[in-house]
């Protein structure tokens, strides 16, 4: 317990360095700045078939990938810097420090991700009509799919920089990222692929992820656009709890075997590699 209250204090201490700090906050907000700047270039432009913007279709998209980017790979990239300086070993010489670093880790990724998917919500919101936030259950299923969400791809965050073998590999991992995000009907409706591709999608919680942000922000009448023109709320609960608790399962064992092997050679020889790239 005491680590676990440790590890929420330096989470709380970490969050609130990123958000205060402009440099900080700046890093993770300036590719979603862009992307709302070309959504509004899109607010003229309607859905095929519907009068409804294309630039509000794009929203729970684009909340969608920041969860995946900022919650999953940036605490993957966070871990792998962390191992590389040193920090991971420093904490496994302290009782419990491990999870005392994995609780505070988690604590202020999906706080940066939280604060992050506010700030684009909100000007987004009054940028865009169109977009149903003026019922009590959009901001219910939005909260929940959100805390899912997060559920399921923070662990999965841990584990990519837990097996990463150093920051480059961290570049390649974000390429099948990219190409999940492609496949997972994030910016259009997954059912103009083929089946076999919607199959895969269907797999992986990114997909889920995406769906439940448009159930949440999206009019009912665009549900059309999805398999089984429903937003299939059960599906979608079921899916990412799986992912959530896969996750938290295989995480622990994953992160526990990486600091067996960190040493202050290997330490070394990362900063070496390091400066020498």
């Amino acid at each position: 317990m005491n680590a676990v209250g440790a590890g929420l204090e330096r989470g709380w201490i970490e969050f609130r360095h990123r958000i205060t700090s402009p440099w900080e906050l700046w890093g993770e907000l300036w590719p979603w700045v862009i992307a709302l700047v070309v959504m509004y270039t899109l607010r003229g432009k309607t859905v095929p078939g519907t009068d409804f913007s294309l630039g509000a279709q794009a929203v729970p998209g684009i909340l969608g990938v920041i969860v995946v980017y900022t919650g999953l790979l940036g605490l993957s990239l966070a871990l792998t810097t962390e191992r590389e300086d040193g920090t991971l070993l420093r904490m496994k010489a302290v009782p419990n420090g491990m999870l005392g670093y994995v609780v505070g880790k988690v604590v202020s990724r999906t706080g940066v991700t939280i604060a992050c998917v506010i700030l684009m919500l909100v000007p987004s919101v009054l940028v865009f009509d169109g977009l149903a936030v003026g019922r009590a259950s959009t901001w219910v299923t939005f909260v929940w799919v959100l805390a899912l969400g997060l559920l399921a791809l923070v662990p999965l965050g841990a584990v990519i920089g837990a097996v990463s073998s150093g920051m480059q590999s961290i570049g390649l991992v974000s390429v099948p990222v990219m190409a999940l995000l492609a496949i997972s009907g994030i910016f259009y409706p997954i059912t103009a692929l083929p089946e076999w591709v919607q199959t895969i999608a269907q797999i992986f919680p990114v997909y889920w992820l995406g769906l439940g942000m448009r159930s949440a922000l999206l009019p009912d009448a665009l549900a059309t656009a999805e398999i089984g023109d429903s937003w299939r709320h059960a599906e979608t609960v079921g899916v990412l709890g799986a992912w959530a608790v896969l996750g938290f399962l295989i995480a622990p064992v994953v992160l526990r075997r990486m600091t067996r092997r960190a040493t202050g050679t290997t330490v070394k020889q990362a900063k070496v590699a390091t400066d020498s790239a």
